[in-house]
């Protein structure tokens, strides 16, 4: 059982970015059949989400939203000027469990495995871990 870490470059201050791939990509790696895998993000102004995949317009109405519901200049006090993405990272979560079966992820139909970048464009990681069982 190692740690993966993933490395993504953002490209805007808040996007959604499809790293359903990539965890594929370490599954296979791995060798996984049956198990669970948490995706874990190490920062504090993103986070990981699943959603639709689909259709595109879902990602950009999550962020358009996300934008509106936490403007990023409502008067916050802290000094670098990121208390919004602090404040969107925390209504998302910083780590997802996954089910692996087969060495596929459980996902419905319609789901994929978004990172949520809100204080960007950055250089960020994203921890995999992978349990048998």
């Amino acid at each position: 059982m190692s740690t993966k870490e993933l490395r993504i470059a953002t490209k805007s201050r808040t996007e959604l970015v499809d790293i359903t791939a990539d965890i594929l990509d370490h599954l296979r790696a791995v060798g996984a059949k049956s198990g669970l895998l948490t995706v874990f993000v190490p920062h504090t102004t993103a986070g990981v989400t699943i959603n639709e995949n689909a259709d595109p317009d879902v990602a950009s109405d999550i962020t358009g939203f996300m934008t509106e519901l936490v403007p990023r200049n409502a008067g916050f006090s802290h000094s670098e000027g990121n208390s919004d993405a602090h404040i969107k990272s925390s209504l998302f979560s910083p780590s997802l469990t996954l089910i692996v079966e087969g060495g596929a992820l459980r996902l419905g139909t319609w789901q994929a495995v978004y990172f949520a970048e809100f204080d960007g464009p950055r250089s960020r990681q994203i921890w995999l871990k992978f349990v048998a069982g």
